[in-house]
């Protein structure tokens, strides 16, 4: 006999599985889009501020070298200039990297929505076993992560080196007649051209991997036919179980309403299908209440007990089909029917007189 896992995945992974993924922090993430984001944002604010970086960096080497005559040749002090010349370049690259991180983390809201999980730094054992490991190493999602990256990286080789050869073949020649400002300037507009290509190759392959991704964590989430019978009977309970519940609170309420039946003041019939007991109590309310109604079996039952408790039976066919059809059990009788239900209240009001 085939087990859930045997059947296969075709149903859209229900809510609660939805969010339960998403609890664990399994998320349809791309890291193409990412990178393009942290690409993106990186690249606007080297073309903003590209000129005030570059004044930078050039006031802080002109100055080490102004004292490179005045300091005395050793390590300790060749080390101690390296410490201040790499922290006086992070200091200035600082804005650009903070630009980074807020771009990564604007990259992955963009995918999933603002998302923070603990469940993904809980130490799982199995992950230490080397065989999933090994496994892991030579797994399809392993093998096409390393065919795109591969392919990513000619696609850019590929492109720098058509802008580079074009520039080779037809501006090259040129450059002997710039001075050191001129190439410098020149340097950097190709290098701009080779980054706008890569960045519009990186937007179209975000685009097409996130698209993908979304794909493949569709199928991933997706549960047999027996799993979403499970989820919801463990959402809403066993529906024998249901139904047995429902059956004897059916069974009670029946029963508290022929309890009614012995205080009623008359019982309309249509003789036998339908039954309708009436109760008129001016302290309860200006018109007759239906106390009890049924059909078939349950007016037989009606019948049954109005006839042991001297409750009369008046057949009226119109009257019992309007009363059963259109007044709910416990309301009162509407206007229209007030005259029908006075002349038989009435009816049976002389009934007990005459007794």
């Amino acid at each position: 006999m085939a087990g859930p896992s045997d059947q296969e995945r075709t149903e859209r992974a229900t809510p609660k599985k939805r969010e339960d993924a998403r609890r664990r922090g399994e998320v349809a993430k791309s890291r193409e889009v990412v990178s393009t984001t942290v690409y993106l944002f990186v690249l606007v604010v080297l073309y903003l501020s590209g000129s005030y970086l570059l004044e930078r960096i050039l006031v802080m080497f002109r100055g080490y070298l102004s004292q490179s005559t005045e300091v005395t040749v050793s390590l300790a002090n060749l080390n101690l200039l390296s410490l201040q010349a790499v922290s006086h370049f992070l200091l200035i690259l600082a804005p650009v990297m903070a630009v980074g991180v807020v771009a990564a983390v604007a990259g992955n809201v963009m995918q999933f929505g603002f998302l923070m999980t603990g469940e993904t730094l809980v130490p799982d054992v199995g992950k230490l076993n080397p065989l999933k490991g090994l496994g892991r190493l030579v797994s399809k999602h392993t093998v096409m992560e390393a065919a795109k990256s591969v392919a990513k990286i000619v696609i850019v080789a590929s492109l720098a080196y058509s802008v580079i050869r074009y520039e080779f073949l037809h501006r090259l020649p040129t450059l002997g007649a710039m001075d050191v400002a001129g190439i410098f300037l020149y340097v950097t507009q190709v290098s701009f051209t080779i980054l706008m290509r890569v960045l519009w190759f990186l937007i179209i392959l975000s685009f097409i991997d996130y698209l993908f991704q979304r794909w493949q964590y569709e199928e991933k989430l997706k549960m047999t036919k027996q799993e979403v019978k499970d989820e919801v009977k463990q959402r809403e309970g066993d529906p024998m179980v249901k139904a047995r519940v429902r059956s004897i609170q059916r069974e009670m309420a029946r029963r508290r309403m022929l309890a009614e039946v012995p205080g009623a003041d008359v019982v309309v019939t249509n003789p036998t299908h339908l039954a309708v007991a009436l109760k008129y109590d001016p302290d309860k309310g200006p018109a007759p209440r239906v106390v009890a109604k049924g059909a078939r079996f349950i007016a037989e039952k009606i019948r049954h007990l109005a006839k042991e408790h001297g409750v009369p039976l008046v057949e009226d066919k119109p009257l019992a089909q309007a009363l059963y059809q259109g007044v709910r059990l416990g309301g009162f009788v509407p206007e229209n029917l007030y005259r029908a239900v006075a002349e038989i209240l009435a009816y049976v009001y002389s009934l007990k007189r005459r007794r």
